[in-house]
């Protein structure tokens, strides 16, 4: 089985999304803020992860930057947030 990383703060977002990689037989794995992904990350290999633009203590722009320091896993960046940035 895959593994993959979850993290969004909201907790709808992590639901539906768990429920789709589930259906996929990935093994899922979730965390709700920048810190707690980047420890989740660094307890197991992954094959993708799924990042929030916007969560807190770290944004997904900054764990994405420290993951791609250790790692070139795919990573899929999320935001429910419209318009640039």
């Amino acid at each position: 089985m895959k593994n993959l990383l979850i993290a969004d703060d909201n907790e709808q977002i992590l639901d539906v999304l768990k429920e789709y990689a589930l259906k996929e037989n990935y093994h899922v794995f979730m965390a709700k803020t920048g810190k707690e992904a980047l420890r989740e990350f660094g307890r197991r290999s992954y094959h993708a992860v799924l990042l929030d633009v916007m969560m807190p203590e770290i944004d997904g722009f900054e764990v994405c930057r420290e993951i791609r320091r250790k790692s070139m896993v795919p990573i899929i960046m999320i935001t429910a947030r419209g318009g640039r940035f």
